[in-house]
């Protein structure tokens, strides 16, 4: 019975270090993350520039703590949103731009996309209130 005490109490530890390491940053209300290009309704080759714009923020790469400073990470044919709470996940649908990239080459295969924009801060978690852009659709010929 005490080892079990012990293990519950070890874990409960465990997890709130975890909980409490997961850094969030605050936003200004008037921030805003978009789309330079493509814009919504384009049609585009399978490899092309995209440019991300910000307002009222500044771009910084990840690992920089700098208040209200975030880096970009692109969101392709994302149906529902990644948790805003924890560092987003780096996966073909979730791209991250943690060098403070504003512009880009990207290659998606050819049909129907959706792209949409969310501003990380230096550790990848979504800012508070969270920057996210309007979602955009294009067409890749």
């Amino acid at each position: 019975m005490k080892l079990l005490e012990l293990m519950i109490f070890f874990s409960l530890i465990v997890h709130a270090t975890l909980v409490n390491a997961i850094e969030t940053s605050s936003s200004p209300s008037n921030a805003e993350v978009y789309f330079i290009s493509p814009k919504d309704g384009d049609t585009v080759s399978t490899k092309f520039i995209i440019q991300f714009g910000l307002k009222n923020m500044g771009v910084a790469p990840a690992g920089i703590v700098v208040k209200n400073t975030g880096h970009h990470h692109l969101l392709i044919d994302v149906q529902r949103l990644p948790s805003l709470e924890e560092p987003l996940p780096n996966n073909s649908n979730i791209r991250h731009f943690g060098a403070g990239q504003t512009e880009a080459v990207l290659e998606i295969p050819r049909g129907e996309h959706t792209l949409q924009l969310l501003l990380g801060n230096h550790a990848h978690v979504p800012h508070e209130p969270p920057i996210i852009s309007e979602k955009i659709t294009i067409t890749v010929e």
